[in-house]
């Protein structure tokens, strides 16, 4: 199910419908929520709010938001003058709130929040448990440089990098953190270990994600045999930067599961750990790594 927001001026597209099918025995669904996020941080935050509600009717139990989606500014800095000191602002009530209530454990995309200087950000992913209460904190590590044609991105002007690579257990079982551009970094993902689930709010520009995105995705769950949440930005924004959207999850042998093209809307499917662990069984290529001991 997807509907555009009043914020996304992207053309409307139809996103792949799936049969409905009888919940299968420890399977749970997983959501992955794609915006076109906007400069007005309260309007994003009831766009989520919509989303989030959304994806819990059709019984998503662990959901995840894209990269900024409290705020896609008309500049860089805009971002900054909206960070949060960590554990207090509106922002992360909001994302508190919205666990609490509908009693899912949320990947909070990312959001700024204090760096240790005043004209940066950390872009910092929060994951609050089925309670509400903050659980992990991963701080985007690798920063995004582009300059391509008229596209020119230099996220080190307004971004501090985080250095520490960050997993939590769940419920649903290990979660691994990662933001955006960290998904051209292979290595990033090995050094978590073997973790089930790969979460990945994204903002790819159109340009790169039309070459890259889904490859790379496919490629993180395939060479570590996990599911990937992959939300992202998907439509035109007020700053003229065009997000390729594509938010879609996909399963340990690479197939995706479910995309969202363009537009506001939300990608659901079940993640069901005796299949992966059927695969990781019949495949054992994590067992077979041996560089990682030279």
């Amino acid at each position: 199910m997807s509907t555009k927001t009043a914020s996304s001026f992207a053309k409307k597209k139809t996103r792949t419908t799936f049969a409905k099918t009888k919940p299968q025995p420890g399977v749970f669904k997983v959501a992955a929520i794609q915006m076109a996020s906007g400069p007005n941080v309260a309007a994003n935050l009831d766009e989520a709010e919509r989303l989030i509600e959304m994806a819990v009717v059709q019984g998503a139990k662990l959901v995840a938001l894209p990269e900024y989606f409290p705020v896609m500014g008309v500049k860089e800095t805009d971002k900054v003058a909206v960070r949060e000191e960590e554990g207090k602002g509106p922002i992360q009530r909001f994302l508190a709130n919205q666990a609490k209530k509908h009693k899912i454990w949320l990947v909070g995309g990312s959001i700024p929040l204090e760096a240790s200087t005043q004209k940066k950000v950390r872009n910092s992913c929060l994951v609050y448990d089925d309670k509400g209460k903050v659980v992990a904190r991963y701080d985007k590590i690798h920063l995004f440089n582009l300059d391509l044609g008229n596209e020119h991105y230099h996220e080190e002007a307004t971004i501090e990098p985080g250095k520490k690579i960050v997993t939590v257990d769940t419920p649903f079982g290990k979660l691994g953190l990662s933001i955006c551009y960290d998904l051209r970094f292979p290595e990033l993902f090995r050094a978590m270990g073997d973790v089930d689930i790969i979460v990945l709010p994204s903002a790819f520009t159109d340009t790169t994600g039309k070459a890259h995105w889904e490859t790379l995705v496919r490629a993180r769950a395939i060479e570590n045999l996990a599911y990937v949440i992959a939300p992202a930005q998907g439509g035109y924004h007020l700053s003229g930067r065009e997000t390729h959207g594509n938010s879609m999850i996909v399963d340990p042998w690479g197939v995706v599961l479910d995309r969202l093209p363009r537009g506001s809307g939300v990608v659901i499917a079940g993640v069901n750990p005796a299949y992966q662990a059927s695969l990781r069984n019949s495949l054992p290529a994590l067992k077979h790594r041996t560089l990682h001991k030279c």
